[in-house]
């Protein structure tokens, strides 16, 4: 039976990097193959290459439309996991999500007409919405705090990957003739939640979902093939115990509904709490990194005037480039912290789009301009992936109570999958229309994040999961929770009692056999 780092490697290249690369590869793979020849030709409902005028405008809406049907049925497939996250268990839930996958990519491939692909896109969203959900979850029970931020950031590597692997794969099969240049990329993305199917139930269940739903031993036997130790080893008694007790902690306001959430007072900052994966997921469409990974072909052919075989070839090569720096938060997560890179990326992310704002906006632009907005393009997809490919699903797992930890995490990915999917549906139409100015709204966006989460957003690295329900229960107002998280020492097994609200933490540490 495989243990400790070995089980966790398993976990990555079996599941993880399955479902994030199938994320990724069918959320960027329609819009390269939407400019295709054969494409056009087998959905001349959705052409903007053949068309102009007013007929191009309305293809461009319905072309959005049909391309962003699968953030609408991922939408719906997040906030389904409300439901079956804790009901079916994290394997389970990944196991149903694989299956609801694989068929909708069936139907996407085979399709014949567009009402068949956009209904097979609405339930590969689903799919996809349901891992998105999920996994990050799992990962996190499954993850000691030391690690926990590298674990979960590996899912925006995974999800990166996807996008060049589609970009590439696209450009070759554009090489090919007839409906070859579309099918087989697009089958090709079955690979992926075939792995998840096949090895999904080879790995043990989350320890806190065990523990959630009672089942004590097993809880106990998992924990210690994921830190590697004996199941009667004091460090794998104590962390259980410790998930038991935040568990009755938060049993007696276990009846609350969103309802209550959002009206009702509650003293475990469950709507502050709420409100933090809400935005943050906000911030993590609604800052440029969607427009750009989704529509980089055509900004440069369309914007820019790059030329089709280049366009092809800079919109790979810079997601290649962004896949590159999807590395940089793995090794800074856990160093930096949650808080710096979010910062980091986000003041980045705000410059970017502020030159491209304006090397966009002279109707006959020089090519040294073009060369600038291509330079900055490359820039935003190396800020991008420092907080928003991976750290935004790490954060929203760390701050939510264990028994509500699927429910927000849910809902927030839901709230994220909206906002992807009213970027990739207004893109074309408002490159169309409004042009240079779509830029700016994505840098004030992006201007607000440090600030934000300067403001309200308390560091995670390296918290026991635990422990961090203290600090939001028992802080004497929202103010005081950025402090008094700066005080939390790092550890798995911290015991946490705060003595005076806002003034000190006392944490006891369990010593280790």
């Amino acid at each position: 039976m495989l243990r400790g780092k070995t089980l966790h490697l398993a976990q990555l290249l079996l599941t993880v990097a399955p479902a994030f690369i199938t994320y990724g590869y069918n959320q960027a793979g329609v819009a390269p193959l939407a400019s295709l020849q054969s494409w056009v030709i087998h959905f001349p409902e959705i052409d903007t290459v053949g068309t102009e005028g007013a007929i191009k405008q309305r293809n461009s809406t319905r072309k959005g439309a049909v391309i962003a049907s699968l953030q609408l049925g991922a939408l719906m497939g997040a906030l389904s996991c409300a439901y079956f996250g804790d009901r079916l268990g994290r394997r389970k839930t990944i196991f149903m999500a694989a299956v609801i996958t694989i068929i909708g990519e069936l139907l996407q491939t085979s399709s014949y007409d567009i009402i068949q692909f956009t209904l097979g896109r609405v339930i590969l969203g689903i799919g996809i919405g349901q891992l998105s959900a999920t996994v990050p979850v799992w990962q996190a029970e499954c993850s000691s705090a030391k690690h926990r931020g590298q674990h979960v950031v590996v899912d925006g590597i995974c999800m990166v990957l996807g996008f060049v692997i589609t970009n590439w794969v696209d450009y070759g099969f554009s090489k090919t003739n007839g409906e070859t240049q579309w099918r087989v990329p697009l089958a090709l993305s079955l690979i992926f939640p075939l792995t998840i199917l096949g090895s999904v139930f080879l790995l043990p269940e989350s320890p806190r979902w065990l523990v959630f739903v009672s089942r004590t031993d097993e809880a106990a036997k998992s924990l210690a093939a994921y830190r590697d130790l004996s199941v009667n080893d004091e460090a794998v008694q104590t962390e259980i115990a410790t998930i038991e007790s935040s568990l009755e902690l938060t049993a007696q306001s276990k009846s609350l509904t969103f309802r209550e959430l959002f009206l009702g007072s509650d003293e475990e900052r469950l709507l502050y709490r709420f409100a933090l994966c809400l935005v943050i997921q906000f911030f993590q469409q609604m800052c440029g990194g969607n427009l750009i990974s989704t529509y980089i072909s055509t900004i440069f052919e369309e914007n820019l005037h790059l030329g089709s075989e280049l366009s092809r070839i800079l919109g790979a090569s810079a997601l290649t480039w962004k896949f590159v720096c999807n590395f940089i938060p793995f090794f800074a997560i856990d160093r930096l912290g949650r808080r710096k890179v979010f910062i980091i990326s986000g003041a980045g992310m705000s410059l970017c789009m502020i030159v491209l704002a304006i090397t966009t906006s002279f109707e006959n632009a020089s090519r040294g301009l073009s060369i600038v907005s291509v330079a900055f393009i490359w820039l935003f997809n190396m800020f991008y992936p420092i907080g928003f490919s991976g750290a935004n699903f790490l954060y929203c797992t760390e701050v939510a109570p264990m028994r509500l930890r699927v429910a927000m995490s849910s809902a927030s990915t839901a709230n994220k999958w909206l906002w992807n999917f009213i970027v990739v549906m207004i893109t074309p139409v408002a490159l169309d229309t409004i042009g240079w100015k779509y830029y700016i709204i994505y840098a004030v966006i992006s201007a607000c994040i440090p600030v934000t989460v300067y403001l309200f957003y308390p560091e995670t690295m390296g918290r026991n999961l635990e422990a961090l329900n203290h600090i939001f229960r028992d802080a004497p107002s929202p103010w005081h929770i950025v402090a008094m998280a700066r005080k939390l020492p790092q550890g798995d097994l911290p015991d946490v009692h705060i003595q005076e609200p806002g003034e000190k933490v006392m944490v006891e540490l369990k010593e280790h056999a």
